[in-house]
């Protein structure tokens, strides 16, 4: 299976839906390279940016996950850059 790196962008409405966003990154962060949160307190929303590195699959399952939630939106964006990844490391993430 190949890794692509990507972004992914997240755009939260309110607070309710903050802890379970952040649970989910905690828990797919081995293929976050970078993340960045941008709080818009007057606006009442919150923007995260992440740099990501992963399979498609599993990129796929992070932005389900997290666009399933209450008053989130994401989107993704991933480039052409393929890396095969072996096997045997693909079963540890």
């Amino acid at each position: 299976m190949e890794k692509r790196i990507g972004t992914i962008t997240i755009l939260i409405k309110g607070t309710v839906s903050v802890p379970a966003v952040n649970t989910l990154l905690s828990e797919y962060s081995s293929i976050i390279l970078a993340r960045q949160g941008l709080p818009l307190h007057n606006r009442n929303i919150h923007v995260i940016s992440l740099v990501i590195e992963g399979t498609i699959d599993v990129i796929n399952a992070l932005t389900g996950k997290i666009g399933r939630l209450k008053d989130v939106e994401v989107k993704s964006i991933l480039t052409k850059y393929k890396e095969e990844q072996d096997d045997e490391q693909e079963r540890t993430e």
